[in-house]
């Protein structure tokens, strides 16, 4: 299936013009050459010389003299020629000056790269919101991609894959990639935007991880029986921090800490056991993971949703666990390798 057809589509028209414009050109000029060749009896040199400094107006002087038949032809070539030069050389620079064919030729690569795309995460909406999950996202080097409604916001950033289009489509969707993405992020304005995208895209990839935002009261629900694995209400969240910044300041100021992206000292990560990891069927004790690493283990959190909090050293691991660790990065990039 051809991605992005409208670019396509557009690519084609705008070769068309150019192609156009070159030939009315060649046309024009071919035209003057045959017709000084006829009349006059000039060889291909002089007549196309001759007709080039006809239709470019430059005043120079004939070549040889003009019979009265040539000049009555000179006068039809600079009537009917000039103009017909002149509009095409427009629509040619008109094309170049103004970053069409750019504009289209960055729209095709941005189309590859989007195609390419697999375990991928798609974020609908690049407001507020949207721009902190793609720092965040940006930040884990974990491949995403955009789509927006809004051209203008479009022009604000080239280092993003931003894809112009509702995503409240499924055609938009499918066209990003939807059945081999990994995950989806709608942080649309209105809840009911966030709903539709939540049905399309469980509709389009039943095995999708979805995340929505919702804003009003008894949104959330609705999203959860749409198909959305988590929603995130960034109202409730906010008066939950602001009222825990007053009674548990240090507690607050901790968890920002471990949880901030670029923070090289602390870092809070989730890493999960694959089935030939060494660290299977060990406790933690066993694994050297806070004796070795300085690394804390949290919670574990069970394939099955149950979260430990506080494991004890005589806690097992198991394969499909994921640990909840709190260290810093070098060490947890070290536990992530064992924990492959």
């Amino acid at each position: 299936m051809p991605v992005f057809r409208e670019m396509q589509s557009k690519y084609l028209e705008l070769r068309k013009k150019f192609l156009f414009a070159i030939l009315l050109v060649v046309l024009v000029a071919s035209f003057g050459t045959a017709g000084y060749m006829t009349i006059e009896g000039w060889n291909i040199s002089d007549a196309l010389y001759m007709t080039v400094i006809t239709l470019a107006s430059v005043g120079f002087r004939e070549v040889h003299d003009l019979s009265a038949i040539g000049r009555m032809f000179t006068i039809i070539l600079i009537i009917g020629g000039v103009g017909t030069v002149a509009y095409a050389l427009t629509a040619g620079a008109k094309i170049i000056l103004e970053g069409e064919l750019q504009e289209v030729y960055w729209r095709r690569r941005l189309g590859k790269k989007i195609s390419e795309l697999k375990d991928h995460y798609i974020i609908c909406g690049y407001g507020r919101m949207g721009r902190i999950i793609c720092r965040e996202l940006r930040e884990k080097n974990v491949r995403f991609v955009v789509v927006e409604k809004q051209q203008d916001i479009l022009n604000e950033t080239d280092d993003l894959l931003i894809f112009h289009g509702d995503a409240t489509k499924d055609e938009t969707l499918k066209q990003l990639g939807i059945e081999k993405a990994q995950g989806l992020v709608t942080v649309l304005p209105t809840d009911a935007e966030n709903l539709f995208v939540v049905l399309s895209a469980r509709g389009l990839n039943t095995s999708l991880f979805i995340v929505a935002r919702a804003g009003e009261e008894g949104s959330e629900q609705k999203l959860l029986r749409a198909g959305a694995d988590k929603v995130v209400s960034p109202y409730h969240i906010g008066g939950l921090r602001i009222a825990h910044t007053v009674l548990k300041p240090a507690v607050v100021d901790f968890i920002e800490f471990a949880t901030k992206s670029g923070n090289l000292d602390l870092q809070m990560e989730e890493v999960q056991i694959k089935e030939s990891s060494a660290l299977v069927g060990k406790s933690l004790d066993e694994c050297g993971i806070g004796r070795e690493l300085g690394i804390i283990i949290v919670a574990i959190k069970k394939p099955n949703g149950e979260m430990r909090f506080n494991p004890t050293f005589r806690s097992s691991i198991k394969a499909g666990d994921t640990l909840i660790a709190l260290g810093e990065i070098s060490k947890l990039k070290a536990l992530e390798e064992i924990a492959a």
